[in-house]
């Protein structure tokens, strides 16, 4: 039963914190434009990767070998 009186503090300081987390994101603009995120690996012009995450092809022909 002690540990109740721990818990239930504890519970609502979490609340609390996923609150004011999920309000930062919302005033920083995270969720503004959904659209284009979902459609963006659609976009072939688009797609910038790292020289480490080539497609296969591409890692295929730099590293020399078949």
């Amino acid at each position: 039963m002690e540990v109740l009186y721990l818990l239930i503090p504890m519970s609502v300081l979490l609340v609390f914190g996923l609150m004011a987390l999920f309000r930062w994101a919302l005033g920083s603009g995270q969720f503004d434009d959904l659209e284009s995120e979902a459609t963006r690996i659609f976009d072939e012009d688009s797609i910038d990767v790292d020289r480490d995450q080539a497609p296969r092809e591409k890692r295929v022909e730099q590293s020399g070998t078949a």
